[in-house]
């Protein structure tokens, strides 16, 4: 009996990468950019893998539209700058042990990669281009195709492209956001302990891991029992 095809997904920032600085940094502009008082830093990064569309709406519910949408292109513009001038692998760098298990999974001929994100695509090419990641993730789901997270679209998207079973299928990222979006999916959730929500928010996560040299035991664990 041949191994089934499985797919493990990531999300992005708190996940793969620690891109908190220029969050906040970008928040703090977009929040000048209609005058209006910036949130405390816990605030910004407990909404963070939500889409902006989404985030700006949730964070100033009385603000008109138009004040939304300057805050966005505040907040997208302010970030490019930023990246551009320290560089990716500064801007945001990927968390320890990431690339090592990246690589491992990689390897394995019955595992795919994926990537769903809040962010744009202009935004995770760049991340990929610049850690050097190209050709790792098979399937890329960003907010550019998609309704915000928790919506399950961006898993159920990925499972179609690559042929995946939801039994084979896991989501790994740090926010309640991710998990729900898991279970709304119907697929398992791997909550990592070293991003932007506690552990207190990843309660809909099937298992918690503190680093990433645990990731690769958990998902043999996983499989061995849904084969």
């Amino acid at each position: 009996m041949s191994t089934p095809l499985r797919l493990v997904i990531f999300d992005v920032d708190g996940t793969l990468v620690d891109s908190q600085s220029d969050i906040v940094a970008a928040m703090t502009v977009a929040y000048d950019a209609v005058g209006a008082d910036v949130p405390p830093r816990a605030e910004i990064l407990g909404v963070v893998g939500l889409s902006l569309d989404v985030i700006f709406p949730l964070l100033m519910p009385d603000m008109s539209p138009q004040g939304h949408e300057k805050m966005c292109e505040a907040y997208k513009n302010a970030y490019m700058e930023m990246r551009a001038r320290a560089g990716v692998q500064h801007s945001s760098p990927l968390y320890p042990g990431a690339l090592e298990v990246l690589n491992r999974l990689q390897m394995m001929p019955d595992v795919l990669l994926g990537v769903a994100t809040g962010k744009s695509k202009r935004g995770l090419d760049k991340l990929i281009e610049g850690h050097g990641l190209e050709g790792v993730f098979v399937t890329q789901q960003v907010a550019d195709f998609h309704p915000s997270k928790p919506h399950p679209s961006m898993i159920l998207q990925a499972m179609a492209d690559v042929g995946a079973e939801a039994r084979d299928t896991v989501m790994i990222g740090d926010t309640s956001f991710d998990m729900e979006m898991a279970a709304a999916a119907g697929v398992r959730g791997v909550g990592v302990n070293w991003g932007y929500h506690g552990r207190d928010r990843l309660s809909a996560a099937s298992v918690l891991i503190d680093d990433f040299a645990g990731l690769p035991a958990v998902l043999d664990e996983m499989w061995k029992v849904s084969a």
